[in-house]
């Protein structure tokens, strides 16, 4: 039986991402027609068309859809091998792709890096900051290797690795609502005029648990992009919100008149962790390199 190569599984994986045979081409740093060609000669491997050709699109067939999924699973496994291989030798080193989401990647990774720079200098990383969702896709088709993210969210197929918690601080203007002393109650923000971060944060989500409210409930006026237009937004006494405490400790209201409380009660946290796929070869690794997050989110207040 004469199998497909990954060269081949790579080509199908790469038109059926981009929808377009030139950027796919670039994306395999091949030329369109050797790229046009090792499509060809799959097909006629396998015995079914995979891909619609028009002059103005590309359009994947059914069973292209199906194999372009398969061949993604195939290509990941591959890659695992061969870190598996690696992993043999020295813990961390050569390429590890990195994802992070915004509202932790400015505020750990400062203090995080150089320690891992320090210990770990064959390692070459990698890093994508972007929201939750596009990071944990990019995880599944084998594009990153690990994401460090907040929790809890919904995942299947992927390993968890906690790494602690970060505590909500409510936050208002120093002529605001929390201009006191002492901590702040929920009750104390109902009434207020609650600012979050826009739909796609997982921030967000987070904060309205904490507040015990749903989607669409206690929301300002207006929706921030991230969390440094958020305290402008604060400090410009539109609203209230609630920040996480690694933020504030990273210097995020240094300079404004912005005040923090710590909120009563418990449960008012999310929790830090990294993730990864299950079949990965690199739990070890990966458990070193939670090591290095977990004693930067123990940094005490600077």
């Amino acid at each position: 039986m004469i199998l497909p190569t990954l060269k081949q599984l790579r080509y199908l994986v790469a038109v059926s991402d981009h929808r377009h045979f030139g950027h796919a081409a670039d994306a395999c740093f091949v030329t369109q027609s050797t790229l046009s060609t090792g499509l060809k000669e799959l097909e006629n491997m396998l015995g079914v068309v995979l891909v619609e050709r028009t002059k103005r699109s590309v359009v994947m067939t059914p069973i292209g859809k199906d194999i372009a999924l398969r061949a993604t699973d195939i290509l990941t496994g591959a890659e695992d091998l061969v870190d598996l291989a690696k992993s043999d030798g020295e813990p961390l080193s050569g390429k590890l792709r990195l994802g992070v989401i915004p509202t932790i990647g400015p505020y750990l990774l400062p203090s995080s890096l150089p320690v891992l720079q320090e210990k770990y200098p064959a390692l070459q990383l990698f890093l994508k900051e972007d929201q939750t969702a596009r990071l944990l896709n990019l995880l599944s088709a084998g594009e990153l290797d690990i994401v460090l993210m907040a929790l809890p969210y919904e995942m299947q197929g992927i390993e968890i690795i906690m790494i602690g918690d970060d505590e909500f601080e409510a936050v208002s203007h120093a002529d605001g609502p929390f201009s006191r002393e002492g901590e702040v109650g929920l009750e104390e923000l109902t009434g207020q005029n609650l600012l979050l971060l826009e739909e796609g944060h997982c921030l967000r989500d987070h904060a309205l648990k904490v507040c015990k409210l749903k989607q669409g409930e206690g929301g300002g006026n207006y929706e921030a992009t991230s969390l440094f237009t958020l305290v402008q937004m604060v400090n410009a006494g539109l609203g209230v919100t609630l920040l996480p405490k690694m933020a504030i400790q990273a210097g995020l209201v240094r300079g404004t008149n912005l005040v923090t409380r710590p909120l009563k009660g418990t449960g008012n946290s999310r929790q830090i962790g990294v993730v990864y796929r299950k079949t990965s070869s690199r739990a070890e690794e990966f458990q070193i390199l939670a090591n290095i997050f977990r004693e930067s989110l123990r940094q005490p207040d600077s």
